[in-house]
């Protein structure tokens, strides 16, 4: 953990925090005894109420909520924290250009399992050419389809094979037959699913599937929370989860 200049807890500024995610981050503050929370602020929220004091800031909000987010943070070279998936190239735009002043860590799932999981991929996707395809499985209220991970993953196998991405993903996977190189990506949405990721790699007369699933989303949370408290400090620039977690060697 990085601790603030004065060896005082960090202060965690947190955006989207009536949602979700924001919840379970306020739940599991506690479990981290060197960050503190600051201000808890949503796109609605008065325009007097801002990020100013703050060591860090943890975005879980969503993808139209990105221009409020730097609103919010003032043009403060703060480092950023974010889970949201589904932002369109305006929205990373800004992204990329707050990562050209402050350490920026965007992850589209911050569970350590997954984290695992797309490393193993990119080694199977690079080991064996069958055909691969990606499936997903979220809540009803999930709107983003598919999944930021789904994705990820699917750019796993991409990395793996050499493959240019994001042509060679086909997604969401429609009717018709499968064409060379390419890889499928489907949704599901139903029920209070937490998420479930599933790799199958097909071949002729067998298969292999690599699956994940999370049944609480609290470990998102203390992923995010992690991250937070490691990057603090860091050098400007986008900074990976794989760093976070001491498996990017």
């Amino acid at each position: 953990m990085s601790p603030a200049p004065s060896g005082r807890p960090l202060v965690v500024g947190l955006f989207g925090a009536s949602g979700r995610m924001g919840e379970r981050v306020r739940s599991a503050l506690p479990a981290h005894p060197g960050l503190v929370l600051g201000p808890c602020i949503d796109r609605d929220a008065p325009a007097s109420l801002d990020f100013g004091g703050v060591d860090v800031v943890v975005d879980f909000s969503l993808p139209e909520a990105t221009a409020p987010l730097f609103e919010r943070m003032g043009g403060r070279p703060l480092p950023l924290v974010s889970g949201v998936t589904g932002r369109d190239a305006d929205a990373r735009a800004r992204l990329d250009a707050h990562a050209a002043v402050a350490p920026v860590l965007w992850a589209s799932n911050f569970s350590l399992g997954v984290a695992l999981l797309r490393r193993l991929v990119t080694r199977a996707a690079a080991a064996i050419n069958w055909d691969a395809e990606v499936f997903e499985l979220h809540h009803r209220r999930k709107a983003d389809a598919p999944s930021g991970t789904a994705l990820t993953l699917a750019e796993a196998v991409a990395d793996g094979r050499d493959l240019p991405w994001p042509a060679s993903a086909r997604a969401p996977r429609g009717a018709g037959a499968r064409q060379p190189g390419e890889i499928g990506v489907s949704a599901l949405r139903g029920g209070d699913v937490v998420g479930e990721h599933t790799v199958f790699f097909c071949g002729e007369g067998e298969r292999v599937e690599l699956t994940h699933r999370a049944t609480d989303r609290s470990v998102f949370a203390h992923g995010a929370l992690r991250a937070a408290a490691w990057l603090v400090g860091r050098a400007p620039g986008h900074h990976t989860l794989d760093a976070v977690l001491g498996v990017d060697t």
